[in-house]
């Protein structure tokens, strides 16, 4: 159903969201930059060396983000109407990469303070379970999310569409 109103209190919000999608698409625009801006010393540094399951974290991380800034940029700017179906996939999607990113991230975390520790048995076995914990814990709060995921009403709000 959509909702139709011209009434002045919803101008704060209108702001906020112009605001918010400005912010998003700024930071889309960073991301992407970075990648451009060092992409000399990633072949350099990373791809010209030998393969290690380090590098390919790294790269997959890396390379994560530009599709992921799409995507948000796509969902939160508020000229861009999706259908209910399309909504949706962008809420998995999103909520997916941050279930995809933070193992991979904490396996980075993980590998990095082991070397530290000197290679720490203990250490490890510690960093394990915290790691595991984490995640675990992560997953099943965005299924939880997931699953109670119900589609914000159309906005159309003194000419704008939210």
């Amino acid at each position: 159903m959509t909702i139709v109103s011209n009434d002045p209190s919803w101008w704060p919000m209108i702001s906020r969201g112009i605001f918010f999608s400005y912010w998003t698409v700024s930071a889309s625009v960073v991301v992407v930059y970075d990648c451009v801006l060092t992409l000399g010393q990633e072949i350099e540094l990373i791809w010209r060396q030998r393969c290690s399951l380090m590098s390919v974290l790294y790269l997959m991380i890396r390379y994560i983000g530009i599709p992921y800034s799409v995507i948000n940029v796509l969902s939160s700017v508020s000229f861009i109407s999706l259908s209910d179906t399309g909504c949706k996939t962008m809420i998995y999607i999103l909520n997916g990469t941050y279930v995809v990113i933070a193992p991979m991230l904490g396996v980075i975390m993980v590998v990095r303070l082991y070397v530290m520790y000197e290679k720490s048995r203990t250490m490890l076995i510690f960093l394990v379970i915290i790691c595991l914990a984490v995640n675990i814990a992560c997953g099943v709060i965005a299924a939880i999310g997931l699953k109670d995921t119900v589609l914000p009403e159309e906005l159309i709000l003194s000419g704008t569409y939210s």
